[in-house]
C-alpha cells in the first residue's frame, strides 16, 4: 500500500472538514495542549449553518469563536473539565459540566451517549503510515478505535511521544494540516505560602516513591524541595516541566518502580516547550491510556505510590471540593479521585491533598466547619488520608470526627482558628 498516497486522498481543507458535521451532532475533540486549534477555530465560522452542535471536550486551553454568548442554540460545549474559555463563558449557557472519574470517563462517554465525530491532533506521517497522538492519550485513542468518524489535525511541531499513542492512517478518515504553534502552559513561580506547602508534602515522600503530580504552584514547589531524595518514580495523568527537572538531576531514575520499571508513564502532557522536546522519542517516558494510567488497581500495583493534588475548600470532617466554590464551577474531578484511590491500595501509599490555608489574599479560611451551599465534594471523608497546608499535615486516615476536627483546625490560619472551631461547635458536628 502506498500510504502517501493514502494520506492525499484522505486529505481536505479545514472548512471541507468542519462542513461535515451538521446539526443536532457532537463532536468530541482531543484534550489541553492537543486540542486541534485549527478545526476548534474553524467551527465559530460555521454558526449559520450548524443549529445544536455538542463539543465534548475537556480542559480546552482557547477561548474560541464558539464559546461566545452569540453562539448559544448553535454550539454547547460539554466538558470533564473547565479550561479558562469554559469559566469565561459558562455563565452565558454555552458550557456544562461532565461529572466524571478520570479513568472511565472516555468509556461512559463512548457507551451511553452517541458522538458521530472525533477531532484529535497528531504528529506528521511516518513511512509506515503512523501518526503519534504525542501530547495526549486520556480518552483520545478510545475515540479513535470506537467513533464512525474520526478527523486528525496534523501538527508537524507536535513531539512523537512514544507508548500506545501510534495510529494507522488507515484507521483516520480524513485528515487536515495546521502547523500552529504548540499550546503552552507557563510555569507558576511558587510564592512564599508554596514553598512551606511544598516542604511539607516533601517531607511526607520517602525514597524510592512513584509520584503522581498535578498541576500549578503547589506542585512547582514541591518540586523544589524533593532535591534530596533519592530513587523517585513518575506514575502520573500529566506529564510536566519539574519532572523534566528532577530527571534530569538524577532524582528521578524510575528504578525502584514496581510497573514500568524505568519509565515515567502518564497519559497527557501540558508545559513548556522545554517540557516538549523532552518527551520527544524519549524512550525513559511511555504514554498510556488514561483507563491504564488511571486506574485505581493498577496505580496501586506501585510500591511506595504517593498521589499528591490539590483542592479549593475542605470541611473539619475531611470533604474535599476541588472543582467549584458552593455552585460556581472551577474546573472538575480529573483524576483526583482515581490516584487518591488508588495510592492507598498501594503498599506504603499515601494519598495528599495540599492547599493553601486561605484564599483572596488572606480574606477567607478554605478550612470550613461547614461548606458553602452548593458545593460539590470532589472527594468524600472515607477516601481522605493526608491533608497538607503550610501550616502542617493533618493525617485523617482512620481518625474519628472528632480528632479530624482537631487536626484540620491545627493545620488551618491562626486568624481563623477559633471560629472554625466554635462554628464546628454551634453545629455539633461531633
Amino acid at each position: 500500500m502506498d500510504f502517501q498516497e493514502l494520506y492525499k486522498q484522505k486529505l481536505i481543507t479545514m472548512p471541507e472538514a468542519v462542513s461535515k458535521v451538521k446539526s443536532n451532532q457532537k463532536v468530541c475533540t482531543a484534550m489541553a495542549a492537543s486540542e486541534p486549534q485549527g478545526l476548534l477555530t474553524e467551527l465559530g465560522k460555521h454558526k449559520s449553518d450548524l443549529e445544536n452542535v455538542n463539543v465534548v471536550s475537556c480542559l480546552m486551553m482557547g477561548n474560541y469563536e464558539f464559546l461566545k454568548p452569540e453562539m448559544k442554540g448553535h454550539f454547547l460545549n460539554e466538558t470533564w473539565f473547565y479550561g479558562p474559555g469554559d469559566r469565561a463563558n459558562h455563565k452565558h449557557g454555552n458550557v456544562t459540566y461532565i461529572p466524571n472519574n478520570l479513568h472511565e470517563a472516555g468509556k461512559i462517554k463512548i457507551e451511553n451517549d452517541n458522538i458521530n465525530i472525533f477531532w484529535g491532533t497528531a504528529t506528521s506521517m511516518d513511512k509506515n503510515g503512523f501518526f503519534s497522538l504525542s501530547l495526549g492519550l486520556t480518552y483520545e485513542k478510545q475515540m479513535v478505535e470506537n467513533i464512525d468518524v474520526v478527523m486528525l489535525e496534523i501538527n508537524e511541531n507536535l513531539p512523537w511521544t512514544l507508548g500506545d499513542t501510534q495510529v494507522h492512517i488507515s484507521d483516520v478518515d480524513f485528515v487536515v494540516e495546521n502547523n500552529a504553534p504548540l499550546i503552552e502552559l507557563p510555569y507558576i513561580e511558587p510564592g512564599e505560602v508554596e514553598e512551606q506547602i511544598g516542604q511539607n508534602v516533601a517531607s511526607l515522600i520517602e525514597d524510592g516513591s512513584t509520584l503522581q503530580l498535578g498541576i500549578g504552584g503547589i506542585p512547582n514547589a514541591i518540586a523544589h524541595h524533593l532535591d534530596d531524595k533519592k530513587d523517585l518514580g513518575i506514575h502520573t495523568e500529566m506529564f510536566t516541566d519539574g519532572m523534566v527537572d528532577l530527571f534530569r538531576k538524577g532524582i528521578i531514575t524510575n528504578k525502584k518502580k514496581t510497573i514500568w520499571k524505568g519509565k515515567m508513564v502518564g497519559t497527557f502532557a501540558l508545559g513548556t516547550q522545554k517540557l516538549y522536546d523532552f518527551i520527544d522519542k524519549n524512550l525513559a517516558v511511555e504514554f498510556q491510556q488514561g483507563k491504564v494510567t488511571n486506574d485505581p488497581y493498577i496505580l496501586g500495583q506501585n510500591n511506595k505510590m504517593v498521589s499528591i493534588n490539590t483542592a479549593l475548600q475542605v470541611d473539619v470532617t475531611g470533604q474535599v471540593c476541588s472543582e467549584a466554590i458552593g455552585n460556581k464551577h472551577y474546573s472538575g474531578t480529573g483524576g483526583q479521585v482515581d490516584t487518591h484511590r488508588g495510592a492507598q491500595r498501594s503498599p506504603g501509599g499515601k494519598g495528599i491533598i495540599a492547599l493553601r490555608s486561605t484564599a483572596k489574599d488572606g480574606k477567607y479560611s478554605t478550612i470550613l466547619a461547614q461548606l458553602p451551599i452548593g458545593s460539590k465534594i470532589t472527594l468524600g471523608r472515607n477516601d481522605i488520608d493526608y491533608i497538607v497546608t503550610e501550616y502542617g499535615v493533618a493525617h485523617l486516615k482512620g481518625k474519628s470526627i472528632r480528632d479530624r476536627v482537631d487536626e484540620l483546625i491545627s493545620i488551618a490560619h491562626p486568624d481563623f482558628r477559633d471560629e472554625i472551631r466554635r462554628k464546628a461547635q454551634e453545629l455539633k458536628i461531633w
